[in-house]
C-alpha cells in the first residue's frame, strides 16, 4: 500500500469520527465532481474518466489549479491520490474504518518541494487548515444527509 512521503519537510495526519453510514461519506467523497456542491473550498472539480487508479482530476481550491491522479483505490476503505502543482509534489492518503462510535475518517498528506521548503511552517499550517476544514464539512454534510 502506498503511503505518504513521511520525510516531506511537510507531513499532516488528521482523524475525524463521522456519525452516518459509510456509504453516505464514500459517495459524497469520491464523487469528485460534487466537491464543490458540499466543499465551500473546492472552487472546481473534474473527474477525466471512472474513479480507478490511473484516472486523473483537475481541481482548484484556494484559487490554485490542481491535477490529481489517483493512485490506490479500495472502495468503501481508502484512497490515495497525489502528483505536482506549483513546485509542490503532494501524496494524499485517505483512510474511513466503521467503529463502535461510527466512521473514522482518517487523512495525511505530505508535500515536498522548494515552495514547502522555503515556508514549512506556513505550508504545515495551510495545510492542517484546509484538511480540517475539509473533514469537518465532510462530517457535517454526511450527518446531514443522514
Amino acid at each position: 500500500m502506498m503511503d505518504i512521503d513521511r520525510t516531506a519537510p511537510v507531513v499532516v495526519e488528521l482523524h475525524q469520527t463521522v456519525h452516518a453510514p459509510l456509504e453516505t461519506i464514500w459517495r459524497l467523497h469520491t464523487e469528485i465532481a460534487s466537491w464543490p456542491a458540499w466543499n465551500e473550498g473546492i472552487d472546481t472539480a473534474v473527474l477525466h474518466g471512472p474513479l480507478a487508479p490511473g484516472a486523473f482530476f483537475d481541481w482548484t481550491t484556494a484559487g490554485l489549479d490542481i491535477r490529481s491522479t489517483v493512485a490506490e483505490l479500495t472502495p468503501m476503505r481508502r484512497i490515495v491520490w497525489g502528483g505536482p502543482a506549483h513546485g509542490i509534489t503532494g501524496i494524499h492518503v485517505w483512510e474511513f474504518e466503521e467503529t463502535a462510535e461510527g466512521v473514522q475518517v482518517s487523512t495525511r498528506e505530505s508535500w515536498a518541494g522548494a515552495p514547502v521548503e522555503a515556508a514549512p511552517q506556513a505550508m504545515h499550517l495551510a495545510l492542517e487548515e484546509s484538511l480540517q476544514a475539509w473533514l469537518d464539512v465532510l462530517k457535517t454534510t454526511a450527518e446531514n444527509r443522514s
